[in-house]
């Protein structure tokens, strides 16, 4: 009885509190104002995969690892 509460309790908690701003894009027009925050994900992730790569590249050449 006490893990079926916490299972609801916990699930409760993601669709109402977690997707509550993905509710609010659900019902914008267009695919730019759909897509923004993932679009803002991937600019950051490629962002800091381009630092990634720049770091490695300055390890490489003082040849230290």
């Amino acid at each position: 009885m006490i893990a079926n509460n916490i299972f609801r309790a916990i699930a409760d908690f993601c669709t109402n509190v977690l997707f509550a701003p993905y509710q609010a894009f659900r019902f914008t027009d267009g695919w730019w104002s759909s897509n923004m925050l993932n679009v803002i994900f991937i600019s950051i992730g490629m962002v800091l995969f381009l630092y990634w790569l720049v770091q490695l590249q300055k390890f490489k050449k003082s040849s230290t690892e």
